[in-house]
């Protein structure tokens, strides 16, 4: 009840009040108020949690949307992105992922997450389920469930990749009820990249079950070493008439405020998103359009640079976090992130990753995601979008709470 004496609990929607708030938000508040506070005594955070490139967009791509303003390229556009954009997003899937598509399988967004957002609400129906594989990224769940869906969540293996025998009795025993699994690769959380036999097995189950594919691929150009992305759709007309790729410039360009994401797909699922996208936002920001367009048509060397950055990275604190005691990990094959399971360390004291991420802030100043908020208490996020200099110093950190608490 509030001062004004109005029940807010009775007067807003039930969807609303069942969404969590998102984790990865809601730590950053925390280490803000956090590090503001460090700072006036000559201290400050090492940050390991938001997951966004620390390089600058790229001079070209910021070019390209400095001639849109100035050429007036300001207004309202098709709600599902210009054309030019499109072709754009056309010659990246036919050039990159082996894949043919018509403008009209193209549908452009406000950044992946929202793309993702209308998709669920396209398919979904109240009480439809959404196989999820955990780990998974935070706000999969959260949209199934604004959408009134039901995440069913699928076990991982060792290689925290889906357990097909899992997912198999699942299908077997929600049957028609499944409408769709979300399939992230390479993965937010853990780094890890599925393989050809991997993908074309859980393809199978999908065409075997009718259930259509959410195929996550944002992470796409950050895989190291002799790993390869595929795209599931790439393998057989019958899987691409069932799957959505979605992507972004977001994470690939460091465009993560540009606010532009797309998926391709089959023309009815495209039809039906559009119209949402129509009664929702309109369009995709304009001037970001343009943007998109040089980031995909123009220079990737921006791309190789982050890469090559990020493994260097990667490989130095893999090296670390397996040198501490009761720390195990596994090698990520992509993305930015590395997922340690720190559940060796627990005491009476630090009983879950939330404890464990909490003490880790409030004694050493290193901020990282509990690893319950990605369906998996065992683990922490670490996000190795920082500079070497800050992940030397956290790690350092890191290293020392271990010791403390073992």
């Amino acid at each position: 009840m509030s001062g004004n004496g109005y029940d807010f609990n009775k007067i807003l929607s039930q969807r609303a009040q069942n969404l969590e708030a998102s984790p990865t938000f809601a730590l950053e508040k925390k280490i803000d108020a956090f590090d503001l506070k460090l700072k006036k005594e000559g201290q400050f955070v090492i940050r390991f949690g938001i997951g966004q490139p620390d390089f600058n967009t790229p001079e070209n791509i910021k070019d390209a949307a400095k001639t849109a303003i100035d050429e007036n390229k300001t207004k309202y556009t098709a709600s599902t992105g210009i054309r030019e954009l499109k072709s754009a997003i056309l010659e990246k899937f036919r050039k990159e992922n082996d894949l043919e598509y018509e403008l009209e399988n193209i549908f452009a967004g406000n950044g992946a997450k929202q793309v993702l957002d209308v998709i669920i609400r396209t398919f979904i129906n109240k009480e439809d389920i959404v196989l999820v594989p955990v780990p998974y990224w935070v706000s999969y769940t959260q949209q199934v469930i604004l959408s009134e869906g039901k995440p069913v969540f699928v076990k991982c293996n060792k290689d925290l990749k889906i357990d097909l025998n899992d997912l198999e009795k699942i299908c077997i025993k929600y049957g028609k009820k499944i409408k769709l699994i979300i399939l992230n690769s390479p993965n937010n959380p853990s780094g890890a990249v599925y393989n050809k036999s991997e993908l074309e097995a859980i393809g199978k189950i999908c065409l075997k079950y009718g259930i259509f594919i959410i195929s996550d691929e944002v992470y796409e150009k950050f895989i190291y070493g002799d790993v390869r992305h595929y795209s599931i759709a790439s393998f057989s007309e019958e899987l691409k008439e069932i799957t959505i790729i979605v992507n972004a410039v977001s994470k690939t360009y460091s465009m993560t405020g540009w606010r532009i994401g797309y998926c391709a797909a089959a023309r009815e699922i495209i039809n039906q998103m559009a119209k949402i996208q129509d009664q929702a936002s309109s369009n995709p920001c304009t001037p970001a359009q343009w943007a998109a367009v040089e980031a995909l048509a123009g220079s990737q060397e921006s791309v190789n640079v982050m890469k090559n950055e990020y493994e260097k990275r990667r490989n130095y604190i893999f090296q670390r976090l397996c040198s501490i005691k009761n720390i195990k990990c596994n090698l990520p094959g992509g993305a930015f992130y590395i997922f340690p399971d720190i559940s060796g360390l627990f005491n009476n004291e630090i009983k879950n990753s939330f404890d464990f991420a909490d003490q880790l802030l409030e004694k050493d100043f290193v901020a990282v995601v509990p690893g319950a908020a990605f369906g998996d208490d065992r683990f922490i996020r670490i996000s190795y979008a920082a500079s070497m200099n800050n992940i030397k110093e956290g790690i350092d950190r890191f290293e020392n709470f271990c010791k403390r608490i073992s």
